[in-house]
């Protein structure tokens, strides 16, 4: 029966200055792709949009450097990720782009519903100005040393050593990246959204959200609890999409704003193409329609957020239904990385393997709950011990003893016993089973449950002992080989999101077209007996050893490689002996006016009172602090942030996107020294 129910499904839009790598797949893309693919065998109505994000900084950044324009740039990655996507078979209804006719338009109409209805804050302030170069310093423009952890290539938006979000004012010893110069701070004026003014809103919708991931909630909470603040929606950049009030020439509407718009813009144009341009609206604005995010747990600040608190001020767009956002995947303990220059490209990794045996092995490691791992060994343990030694074998045996025994005909029906019937009801309910999987975004289990009904395939098909009855009881073998035939076709459905490639290659097999490749025929008859099969073909060749000891000897992401280098920027005994830790009692934290990241600390250090700044007000209340011992640098060179002077650095934690400051326990007096 048709569900009623639309659903428009998104994939997080990659940004457009590298290539996409697994654990992009992974983490975006692959899950999507297999839960659009579920929903049309069960003739659902949905569809499934994503698209190049095109704007932003680290483009125009990247277009001087190389010296080509931002065209250029763009034109490169979008075009060969795109291909990257349909070789690995990730079937978007369509993949866009941002720097689209129809997406600056829609993202303008959208900037303006809100400036009409006053919700933006107009708003001036000093920002990083390069007179050598005439313009203002966009964060990925410049580079100092950041506060937190003291690494000296922090850019202004983060620091890639600590993983901390910042700000260019908060920046010790910002320079321009492009020409080194220092540079001054220069009035300008732009458009905030009071992103505050959701927050009670926006925590009232998102905690009544029972079915959604922790991890999703757990980000929100933490955003909550700093509390949200007024976000710059415009900036001072050539390249984007140029705010539409007058007197704002020079000045883009930020990325991170636009970009979202996106989704909404790209399907217009879906609909523009099918010659249908208002049914966009069926998808966006219908109450029966579901919007659903995938994302990586980097993106959940803006999808579960930022995004949802711009549907609320524009007033006409649904709110997202569910976010199913995944962790990471790792490579030898460590995230995949465009900006490190560790990932395994798509564009690569297709040339070695079948598109299946990587959508596999990444699926049955899809990191929903936690982060985890990848690796060449464990590829090739999936594809040998897997795929083609329960699924290859189970089709291959069918279908060789159906073409020896049965003359390359699908063998009679008319004696179907029990049994029979049995395995035939059992891939029903394994239908349903994989199906209620599917629908809570539980892909692992899914997958686990569809490999268990192949291996009930393979078992039922060892009990019978068709090699027995062929000699004993040709009739009931005829039986057996055409329910083994069936249930290769529900097998083709079943795996059909996870493999759609060799689903293809079992209906040519069978010789069967695809008027019967829907999720409640799994389970049914619907081969026509004393029709011909088709060609033969091997699923799941092996993969040799040496064919993955070569790509470990080649990569340099392999764990074997990583277990064994050397760390980077390793230092000598003497000098880590220079640095002075003590422990500390702060005895009073504040706020930074102006920076919602820095706290003011005064610290009491033995008979001595230091002050630092430091960039942790995000995740912290200043009264958390008082009172606390925390462990400092004693003896770092002062240094300003925001024009307050720092004279020392506390010391600090990251993990899940969290700031936890390293604290002392027990009777120990501040000005102890740390050894």
């Amino acid at each position: 029966m048709k569900n009623n129910t639309k659903y428009l499904v998104t994939a997080a839009l990659p940004y457009a200055n590298n290539y996409i790598h697994i654990g992009h797949v992974a983490g975006a893309y692959l899950s999507p792709d297999i839960y659009v693919r579920y929903r049309k065998l069960k003739n659902d109505d949905v569809i499934f949009i994503s698209g190049s994000d095109e704007h932003g900084t680290a483009i125009e950044m990247a277009s001087i450097i190389e010296k080509i324009t931002p065209q250029e740039i763009i034109d490169r990655y979008h075009f060969s990720n795109k291909k990257a996507f349909e070789n690995l078979g990730i079937q978007f209804d369509i993949f866009s782009r941002t720097s689209s006719e129809i997406h600056h338009k829609t993202a303008q109409e959208f900037f303006l519903n809100l400036y009409n209805k006053n919700i933006l804050v107009k708003r001036s302030d000093k920002q990083l100005y390069s007179e050598k170069e005439k313009r203002f310093l966009a964060d990925r423009f410049i580079t100092g040393t950041c506060p937190v952890c003291g690494y000296e290539e922090a850019r202004g938006d983060e620091c890639e050593n600590c993983g901390s979000n910042l700000s260019p004012s908060e920046l010790i010893n910002p320079r321009s990246k492009i020409t080194g110069d220092i540079p001054v701070e220069k009035e300008t004026t732009h458009y905030y959204f009071p992103l505050g003014n959701y927050q009670e809103k926006l925590s009232e919708w998102i905690f009544s959200k029972t079915d959604w991931k922790s991890n999703v909630i757990n980000y929100c909470k933490g955003w909550f609890k700093a509390g949200l603040r007024d976000r710059a929606i415009t900036r001072d950049l050539d390249w984007g999409v140029k705010v539409p009030v007058e007197g704002n020439d020079g000045k883009v509407i930020y990325v991170w704003f636009e970009a979202p718009i996106g989704y909404i813009s790209m399907t217009k144009e879906l609909f523009i193409k099918r010659n249908e341009p208002d049914k966009w609206k069926e998808y966006w604005c219908n109450e029966d329609s579901r919007l659903i995010h995938f994302i990586g747990k980097d993106n959940i600040v803006f999808h579960s957020i930022v995004f949802p608190s711009m549907l609320m001020a524009h007033g006409d767009f649904n709110l997202p239904h569910n976010i199913p956002a995944n962790e990471f995947l790792n490579i030898g303990g460590e995230k995949f990385s465009k900006s490190r220059g560790n990932g395994i490209l798509v564009k690569d990794i297709v040339k070695e393997f079948e598109p299946d045996v990587i959508r596999y092995t990444i699926a049955t490691n899809f990191p929903e709950s936690k982060d985890s791992e990848f690796t060449w060994k464990d590829l090739q343990s999936k594809n040998n011990n897997e795929l083609a030694a329960i699924l290859g074998n189970f089709i291959n045996r069918t279908v060789v003893f159906a073409k020896s025994k049965f003359g390359n005909i699908i063998p009679g029906d008319k004696s179907l016993n029990n049994s029979d019937t049995e395995i035939l009801n059992q891939f029903k309910e394994s239908a349903v089973s994989v199906s209620a999987f599917y629908d809570n975004f539980r892909f692992r289990d899914a997958l686990s449950e569809t490999m268990n009904a192949v291996r009930s395939a393979n078992k039922y098909f060892n009990d019978s002992e068709p090699w027995k009855l062929i000699r004993d009881n040709k009739e009931r073998c005829e039986a057996v080989i055409y329910t083994c035939l069936e249930l290769c076709h529900s097998i083709a459905v079943l795996i059909s999101p996870v493999l759609p490639f060799t689903a293809d290659k079992i209906l040519k097999i069978l010789n069967k077209d695809k008027s019967d490749f829907s999720w409640e025929k799994i389970g049914e008859r619907v081969l026509k007996s004393g029709t011909d099969l088709g060609e033969s073909l091997i699923l799941f060749p092996q993969i040799e050893d040496s064919q993955i000891e070569k790509l470990i000897s080649e990569s340099t992401d392999s764990t074997a490689v990583k277990k064994t280098e050397m760390p980077e920027n390793v230092i000598e005994l003497e000098d880590f002996k220079k640095v002075n830790l003590k422990i500390a009692k702060v005895i009073e934290c504040e706020k930074v006016a102006k920076s919602k990241k820095l706290f003011k600390l005064k610290l009491k250090i033995g008979d001595a009172e230091k002050q630092i700044v430091s960039g942790i007000a995000e995740f912290y209340n200043p009264e958390d602090l008082i009172g606390k011992l925390i462990v400092v640098v004693d003896n770092l060179k002062p240094s300003k942030l925001m024009g307050i002077d720092s004279h020392g650095m506390l010391l600090a934690a990251k993990t899940d996107g969290q700031l936890k400051i390293i604290t002392v326990d027990g009777e120990i007096n501040d000005g102890a020294v740390v050894n």
